[in-house]
C-alpha cells in the first residue's frame, strides 16, 4: 500500500527517457508532439510513458510550445439549454482538434464576464469564445484583442470589435414567427425577454444592448408595422428574469385593456416560465392565449399542447464557433465574418387560429 505520508513523486520526462533507453531530448520530442523521430522510437517512448503512468506538465509544455492546448468559453447562462447545447458543439470541435475547454458562466452580468475573461487570460488560454452580456461595453474584449489572444463572439455580434461572430439569423427568425402569428389572425402580439431593464417596457429599440434580443425585437416590430398595427412596441416586455418576474410580466400584459392574444418567448427558459405563469392563472394554451418559443428545448415537445418553436441549430452554432476559433489559433488566413446559422419554424399545437 502506498504510504500517504510519502506520496509517490511525479514521473518526469527524464524517467521516461531512461525507461525507453533514449535521450531526454528525444523523449521530450515524442511526449511534446514536436520534431521528428522514427516510429520505432516513438513506440518505445509511448510504451514507457504508459508503463510509468507519465502525465505531462501542462504548464511546462505551454512555456516550451507557446500554447496551453486550452480554449476558454464564457457563456451567458449555463442553465439555459441554448448554452448547454452550444458548449457541446464547442467542446466536440475542440476535442477533435486536440484542445481542452474551460467554461465560465457570466450569468449575463458584465462584471462576472470581465472577471471570467481576466481569469482565462491569466491561465494562458490559446483563444476565447465569449457571449457578451452587453454589446455596448467592450473594453475588456478590446484588451483580449490587444493581448493577441484569438477571440470569437457567440450568439451576439459587435461589429466595432472587428472579430468573428457566430450567431443565429435572429431578425429573420423573429420575422418568420411573427408573420405566422399574423397569418393565424392574431393582431395583439407580445414579445417577452429575460433581458433586464427598468420598468420592463420598451420605448426605444436602440436601448437594447444585447444584439440577439435587439434584432429579434426589430424583426417582430417590422412585421407588426408592415401589417399596419398601431404602436408595435406596446406589447414588448423585458425583465422576465425569473419565475416571479415573469409572473408579474404576464399579469400586467393580460390586465391590459386590450390584452395580447399571442406571446413570443425570446428563449426556452422564458418560454417555460411563461407556460408556468399561464398554468398558474388557469389559462389554456392555445384556447386562451397562443405562444411560440425560441429553441427546441426538451420541455417544448412534452407539454400539452406541444409548443410551436423557432428551431435554432445551436449545436452547429457551437461547433462552428469552435472551428472558427481553432482556425484563428492556427493562423489560418480568413476574413473577419459574422457567420449566421439559419433557423426554421416548427409548428405544433400552441397557436390557435382566430377570426379577424
Amino acid at each position: 500500500m502506498e504510504d500517504s505520508a510519502h506520496p509517490k513523486r511525479a514521473v518526469t520526462v527524464a524517467d521516461v527517457a531512461k525507461a525507453a533507453k533514449v535521450s531526454k531530448a528525444t523523449a521530450a520530442r515524442v511526449l511534446g508532439g514536436y520534431g521528428v523521430v522514427s516510429a520505432k522510437i516513438k513506440d518505445q517512448v509511448m510504451a514507457a510513458a504508459a508503463a510509468l503512468e507519465y502525465r505531462p506538465n501542462e504548464l511546462a509544455r505551454s512555456m516550451s510550445t507557446g500554447r496551453s492546448g486550452i480554449i476558454g468559453v464564457v457563456v451567458g447562462d449555463i442553465e439555459n439549454a441554448f448554452f448547454s447545447l452550444a458548449v457541446r458543439g464547442i467542446s466536440d470541435a475542440a476535442r477533435l482538434a486536440g484542445f481542452n475547454v474551460i467554461i465560465a458562466n457570466s450569468g449575463e452580468e458584465l462584471d462576472a464576464e470581465k472577471s471570467a475573461v481576466d481569469l482565462l487570460i491569466g491561465k494562458r488560454v490559446d483563444g476565447l469564445i465569449v457571449t457578451p452580456a452587453r454589446c455596448d461595453s467592450i473594453g475588456h474584449l478590446q484588451h483580449v484583442r490587444r493581448a493577441g489572444v484569438p477571440l470569437v463572439l457567440f450568439d451576439r455580434a459587435i461589429p466595432e470589435l472587428d472579430v468573428d461572430a457566430v450567431t443565429g439569423d435572429d431578425r429573420d427568425a423573429a420575422i418568420v414567427a411573427t408573420r405566422y402569428l399574423i397569418g393565424q389572425g392574431h393582431r395583439r402580439l407580445a414579445y417577452i425577454s429575460a433581458m433586464d431593464t427598468e420598468g420592463g417596457g420598451l420605448t426605444n429599440i436602440g436601448r437594447i444592448s444585447n444584439s440577439a434580443v435587439r434584432e429579434r425585437v426589430e424583426g417582430f416590430v417590422s412585421v407588426l408595422t408592415e401589417a399596419g398595427l398601431p404602436n408595435p412596441l406596446h406589447y414588448v416586455r423585458l425583465g422576465a428574469t425569473d419565475q416571479q418576474q415573469t409572473d408579474s410580466v404576464i399579469k400586467r400584459l393580460l390586465s391590459d385593456s386590450a390584452p395580447p392574444t399571442a406571446l413570443l418567448a425570446s428563449d426556452s427558459l422564458v418560454g417555460l416560465r411563461i407556460f408556468k405563469s399561464l398554468q398558474s392563472l388557469g389559462l389554456s394554451i392555445p384556447n386562451d392565449v397562443s405562444m411560440i418559443s425560441f429553441l427546441d428545448a426538451d420541455w417544448t415537445s412534452v407539454t400539452v399542447p406541444p409548443i410551436t418553436i423557432v428551431d435554432q441549430r445551436v449545436y452547429e452554432m457551437g461547433k462552428l464557433a469552435g472551428e472558427r476559433l481553432i482556425a484563428r489559433i492556427e493562423r489560418t488566413p480568413l476574413a473577419v465574418e459574422r457567420l449566421r446559422v439559419s433557423t426554421s419554424l416548427i409548428v405544433r399545437g400552441s397557436v390557435a387560429a382566430i377570426s379577424r
